[in-house]
This record gives structure tokens, sequence and C-alpha cells, in this order.
């Protein structure tokens, strides 16, 4: 689960780079060759797209840096706007 936006000074940023960062390494202990992400904590939680589009590519391509599995990850965007911040975020690396 990840965490509720509460304004941005409850460490909401640390808690949802905790939470891909959890699930890779349960994929990766596991041996799982690919894992999906929906936008963590965007819907009701209210973390701001912008920046939770920002976490989740940041944190899963530095975690795909330093480990050999998964070996892809999907990025499942629900709407125009979460692919278009994730597609904004990708082509920045």
């Amino acid at each position: 689960m990840g965490p509720v936006w509460r304004g941005g000074n409850n460490d909401e940023a640390t808690k949802l780079t905790s939470c891909y960062n959890s699930s890779l390494k349960i994929a990766a202990e596991n041996n799982c060759n690919s894992v999906a992400f929906p936008g963590i904590s965007t819907g009701v939680y209210g973390f701001p797209k912008d920046k939770a589009a920002k976490i989740a590519v940041t944190t899963v391509i530095k975690f795909l840096n330093e480990n050999h599995k998964p070996e892809k990850v999907t990025f499942v965007c629900f709407d125009d706007e979460n692919y278009d911040l994730i597609n904004k975020e990708l082509h920045e690396i």
C-alpha cells in the first residue's frame, strides 16, 4: 500500500520510494522476470501525479541499474495524464 499524501511534509516521497524498492526487491528475490506498476498512491491517496511519476521512474531505473532482476518493468497508466508524465520522466533519463 502506498502513502497517503498529507501535504508533502510527512515523508511521503520516502515512503513512495520504499514501496517501489520493496516491490522490486521482492520480485528479484522471487526471480521474477517482469513486474508491472500502476501509479501508486496517485488515486484516492492524492499523491501529486508529477511527483509520483518522477519517484517511480528514478527509483525503478536506479534499482534496475544495480540488479539483474526483474528484466522488464511496465508502468501501467490508466489515463493520458499519467502516461504523459511517465513518458516525460523516461525521456529525461
